[in-house]
Formats: C-alpha cells, sequence, structure tokens
C-alpha cells in the first residue's frame, strides 16, 4: 500500500521513522514512543482519533503486504512492537467499555449461536443498505465503495490469522469460510476481486489502499478491530465472535445493496460481489455461528466472554460508522474526508 499522509503527530513521526532503511537511531524511537504515550492519554475518543488510528493501521499492514518504500524488516522492529501494543491496550479498553454483553452461561454450540443471533437482529442502527437501495445517489454508491475498499480489497485476511490459533471443529470451519471467501482456489471468484471490479465498473482506482486518505477515523477503527483480534492469540474468540457476527449481518444487506447499484442501470458485472455474499454468507452465518464460534466455546469455555465481545464490538463500531455516514448523506455532505487533506 502506498504511503498515506499523516493526521497528526504520532502517524507523522511514524512514517518518518520508517522512512530510514536502517532502523531509527535510539533518541528518534525513544521520541516516537514519548509521542505515542501522550496522545494515547490525551485522546478523548480512541475510535475516533485519526492520528492514533492512522498510526496503528500502519503498523498492522506491516503484517499484511507492507508499505510502500519501507523495509519489510519494520515489521519486528521492538520500538514499533512496543508502541503498538500500546495503542493496542487503549483501544481495546475502550471496546470493551463500549459494549454490553449476554449472560456468560455456559451453552452449547446451538446455545452460543443462538446467542449471536440474537445480538446480530438487535441491531438498532440505521440502515445504510436500505437507504443505497432506494435513495442513494451515484456520489454516494462510490463514498460506499470507498469506506468499504480498505477492508474489501483484502477482504478475509485479518480472520485468516485464526486459523493457526484455533483446533478441531472451529477451524474446519473456519477453513471452510475463508476458503469461500478467496474464491475456493478460483482467483478470479477471490471477493476480493469481485469487489474491484464493481469498482472498476464505476470507473474508479482498485488499487488497496488508493483512498485511504479520504476515509474517516472509525473506518480505520473497523478495521484496526479485526487486525487486533486476528493477530493476538489471547483474542481468538473475538476474531470468532466477530466473524460469526459480520455473517450473520451480511445476507441480507448485501441483497439490497446489489439493488441500489442495479437502480442506477449497472449490470450483474458491477453487481456480482453482493450477488455473491447474498448466497454465501447465508450458509456463513449457520457455520460461523454453530460450528466456528460454538465448536471453539465447547472446546474451550473459557473464550465465551471474548466470542461475544468480538460479536459485540463488531456490531457496536458497526452501527457508529453508519450513524456518521448517515447524518452526512441525509444532510447532502460527503461522508469522506476532504481530498488534500
Amino acid at each position: 500500500m502506498r504511503i498515506p499522509r499523516p493526521r497528526g503527530p504520532v502517524s507523522t513521526e511514524l512514517l518518518n521513522l520508517m522512512a530510514h532503511w536502517n532502523g531509527p537511531e535510539a533518541g528518534d524511537a525513544a521520541q516516537f514512543e514519548s509521542t505515542a504515550e501522550e496522545a494515547v492519554v490525551g485522546t478523548p475518543d480512541i475510535l475516533r482519533d485519526g492520528d492514533l488510528q492512522l498510526a496503528l493501521f500502519c503498523l498492522y499492514e506491516l503484517h499484511y503486504s507492507g508499505l510502500e518504500g519501507v523495509d519489510a524488516s519494520w515489521e519486528w522492529h521492538p520500538g514499533l512492537i512496543k508502541v503498538r501494543q500500546r495503542l493496542e491496550a487503549s483501544f481495546e479498553d475502550a471496546l470493551r467499555s463500549s459494549v454490553s454483553l449476554p449472560a456468560l452461561d455456559q451453552l452449547g454450540s446451538d446455545g452460543v449461536a443462538a446467542a449471536l443471533f440474537t445480538m446480530a437482529s438487535a441491531d438498532n442502527g440505521p440502515s445504510m443498505s436500505r437507504y443505497i437501495a432506494k435513495k442513494a445517489s451515484l456520489e454516494q454508491l462510490r463514498e460506499f465503495l470507498i469506506l468499504k475498499s480498505i477492508y474489501q480489497l483484502k477482504e478475509a485476511d485479518p480472520h485468516t490469522w485464526a486459523i493457526p490459533r484455533l483446533n478441531g471443529r472451529a477451524k474446519a470451519a473456519m477453513v471452510e469460510i475463508q476458503a469461500d471467501e478467496y474464491g475456493g482456489g478460483r482467483p478470479e471468484r477471490m471477493h476480493s476481486v469481485l469487489f474491484a471490479r464493481t469498482m472498476d465498473g464505476l470507473q474508479m482506482d482498485t488499487r488497496y489502499g488508493a483512498y485511504i486518505d479520504r476515509v474517516p477515523a472509525l473506518t480505520l477503527s473497523a478495521n484496526n478491530m479485526m487486525s487486533l483480534f486476528g493477530l493476538n492469540r489471547r483474542l481468538r474468540g473475538a476474531i470468532a465472535g466477530h466473524l460469526a457476527a459480520y455473517e450473520m449481518t451480511s445476507s441480507q444487506p448485501n441483497r439490497l445493496y446489489g439493488n441500489g447499484f442495479r437502480r442506477h442501470g449497472f449490470d450483474e458485472g458491477v453487481t456480482w460481489y453482493f450477488d455473491e455474499h447474498v448466497e454465501a454468507d447465508a450458509v456463513h452465518e449457520q457455520i460461523a455461528g454453530r460450528d466456528l464460534a460454538g465448536g471453539l466455546v465447547e472446546a474451550e469455555p473459557d473464550l465465551l466472554e471474548d466470542v461475544y465481545f468480538g460479536a459485540a464490538a463488531a456490531l457496536a463500531v458497526d452501527v457508529l460508522l453508519a450513524t456518521d455516514v448517515m447524518e452526512c448523506w441525509e444532510s447532502g455532505v460527503s461522508a469522506l474526508l476532504p481530498a488534500g487533506n
């Protein structure tokens, strides 16, 4: 991914540090740690803090496809890992304090799935999918794709971190879901490729991260949350719960998204991504709820709380983001950051 524009002192210092091929001077690394600590302590809301979320996003990106011009050795630089852990601790605390969980009764896999379905159905946020189906302008469709592109152009990768951290039934379920996300061995059917095809149909830039400078902090938070859960083995329950909630809230909204694009005259080449998810996620939600999340809890009952936490956090951040976007659109203004800022 290309280097994004910094959004404050922490992301500025991080990107400046990583511009050095041979690692930072000791004093520079210490200054970066100090700047990050001061920002973490001082932020009123880390979920909406564009500087901290961008810094965390860039730190996570080192574990994915990397940042253009940044040496791969930075991935495990001790100073960066230390700051990442500090940002993660504050971020996780904020996520945990923003959600409430169901009763932690010991349940079998069917009971865990039922609790997750109840959580997903209780979502009281504004319906972006219904708005897109009936009202969204062509420009708002483009904004919707930009907001989604930060995840969808690498769809499945954050959840895939969980595979080596699971066993038995839960692992088999995760592999089954992820295999579908990656096109079942057919590159042209990878969901990230299908999403790029949708963007191409609207004459948009399909390079991963092309619009990173336009998305608000909450979009970065939604993506960072998946990396937080996926890259920390102790949070394997949370990434399983997150994926379950994601799949349980996908099928019907994607039907409506597809209808919104058809309303503007786009053909199946553009809507294929959404149409594919209507069918696939109707199956995935059952596998994710019962076999992945439920199977994990049956094998490791102590992870029940984190399974619920991952699901609740996914739903809560989605509501926050949808609320902000819908307020902008219904007021006739863009939900994106201004170009050039």
